[in-house]
């Protein structure tokens, strides 16, 4: 008997956002209590337990901010963080959302995650982690110090190119 294992992705109330994954993209309890109210929780839900989370908020008329986007580190490395982009930016999209903008250090996998699936950087905000976080917060013995931030204009994720002839 073979078992199949199937992951949900749906919008949950923010209040089932479990605190111990957002911690995990996250480690400040004052930022994610900052940003959680009012946000829209999307996830991905594997036999009623929470395995990704990604919490993302309206922050002018056409454009949403993803603060956080998390999976369960057992669920790491089997596509569902990628699913649960796809989900969530395609539910902005339904929510009239144009851009979805979002930060991220400047170096480590999950800069590559964002970049694969359609993300430019915009801007380079200098010393945001050292200004904002309360410990300092290491990858792979490097630690963050500048945040990059990146955006994605939902409705032209494939890009068309016209040739122009002289």
């Amino acid at each position: 008997m073979q078992y199949q294992n199937t992951i949900e992705y749906t919008q949950i109330p923010e209040k089932d956002a479990p605190l111990s994954l957002l911690l995990e993209a996250d480690p400040s309890k004052k930022h994610i209590r900052s940003y959680l109210p009012g946000s829209w929780c999307f996830a991905a839900i594997d036999t009623n337990h929470i395995k990704g989370i990604c919490v993302a908020n309206r922050v002018d008329k056409f454009i949403a901010e993803i603060f956080n986007i998390s999976i369960s580190p057992e669920k790491q490395k089997q596509g569902i963080g990628t699913k649960l982009l796809e989900f969530s930016l395609s539910e902005l999209t339904s929510k009239g959302i144009h851009r979805v903008e979002l930060g991220t250090g400047t170096f480590g996998y999950q800069l590559t995650f964002y970049q694969r699936h359609g993300f430019r950087v915009e801007a380079v905000i200098r010393d945001y982690f050292l200004n904002n976080y309360d410990q300092p917060i290491f990858e792979n013995d490097l630690q963050h110090k500048d945040m990059l931030k990146l955006y994605i204009e939902l409705n032209s994720q494939v890009e068309t190119h016209t040739i122009r002839k002289p």
